[in-house]
């Protein structure tokens, strides 16, 4: 009977993995829940990035409007990617964007964004990673919808893509503006 079981164990171990692989199959990974939504921004001052003509900002420029947090860095190919919807995004809404370049050198941001346009209202340099980590970030790009009152209202992990802005992030603008 010990021998069965010990032949057993390994194939049930496999079918109970095969299930869980199985349930989280069609999850998207860019909703991540996060232990900050519906809860105050932390508490930071971002210095600008040396040499852009946009400043930094703080935890008390968010308040007073709703406000796109985007955070991104020159090296990050999917940032890259999802910078043109950023623009267009602003383009459309009118959101307030600000942006937390992550531990990237100032000459660095400023090519990345001379290149490719400069969207945000704001960017703050997180040169050593710090504001990134109370704000929950552990990759690049993310993204947060932060209401007048500095509350964050969602989260998104991952480049965003123009379905992820039509079904998520346009509604969740639409309802902090009461629209």
């Amino acid at each position: 009977m010990m021998r069965i079981a010990l032949i057993l164990a390994p194939l049930v171990a496999l079918v109970a993995l095969v299930a869980v692989f199985a349930m989280s199959i069609d999850r998207d990974p860019g909703l991540v829940r996060s232990v900050l939504i519906d809860k105050p921004a932390p508490q930071f001052d971002l210095a600008p990035v040396e040499g852009l003509d946009v400043p930094g900002f703080s935890r008390e420029s968010l308040m007073g409007e709703p406000t796109l947090v985007n955070v991104f860095a020159s090296w990050c190919v999917p940032c890259r990617a999802e910078h043109p919807l950023l623009e267009a995004m602003k383009a459309e809404t009118g959101i307030r964007l600000f942006g937390i370049n992550h531990n990237d050198p100032p000459e660095n941001a400023r090519a990345f964004l001379a290149e490719l346009g400069n969207p945000y209202d704001a960017v703050g340099a997180d040169r050593d990673r710090r504001v990134s980590i109370d704000w929950g970030v552990y990759g690049v790009p993310e993204t947060f919808l932060v209401n007048a009152e500095g509350v964050i209202v969602y989260k998104h992990v991952g480049p965003m893509t123009p379905g992820s802005i039509e079904r998520e992030v346009l509604p969740a603008i639409a309802a902090m503006r009461g629209e």
